[in-house]
């Protein structure tokens, strides 16, 4: 069984193709989120990226701008079913998934979640963006 982490893309981002890894690595928050995780007993981590869904890191994507928080309560459903699709498709024994990423990309997946019997945590839920920086300070030394 596997215990994996999601974490959102970010407003700034490289200016070239490159894969999501190094796409948001310009993002303090991204790059610190990423570090904890990689601190923290995760099997894996994605991206969730408004423009391409379900990203491994290794994916090679070209620069986009586009976010869920200005879409469409209908889009950020379309996209929802996209990313369950695609973590369908991974077939990993999935029993815990942890976001790292706002309201609007976790509000249709989690009742999903709920339904396949999958756990879930929002480790950060309610911290400021400054509250999460700090978090990832204390918490990755």
């Amino acid at each position: 069984f596997m215990k994996i982490a999601l974490v959102s893309c970010t407003k700034v981002k490289s200016t070239y193709p490159c894969n999501a890894r190094e796409m948001y690595q310009q993002s303090t928050l991204f790059k610190k989120a990423v570090k904890y995780i990689e601190h923290n007993k995760y099997d894996d981590w994605f991206v969730l990226s408004a423009k391409y869904g379900l990203l491994r890191q290794h994916d090679v994507i070209e620069p986009y701008d586009l976010t869920l928080n200005n879409m469409k309560v209908s889009e950020r459903k379309i996209w929802s079913e996209l990313i369950l699709k695609q973590i369908e498709n991974l077939q990993l024994n999935i029993k815990q998934i942890d976001f790292y990423a706002g309201a609007k990309y976790r509000e249709y997946l989690i009742p999903v979640l709920e339904l396949n019997g999958i756990k879930y945590n929002v480790p950060l839920q309610g911290k400021g963006i400054g509250e999460q920086l700090n978090f990832y300070k204390l918490n990755t030394n």
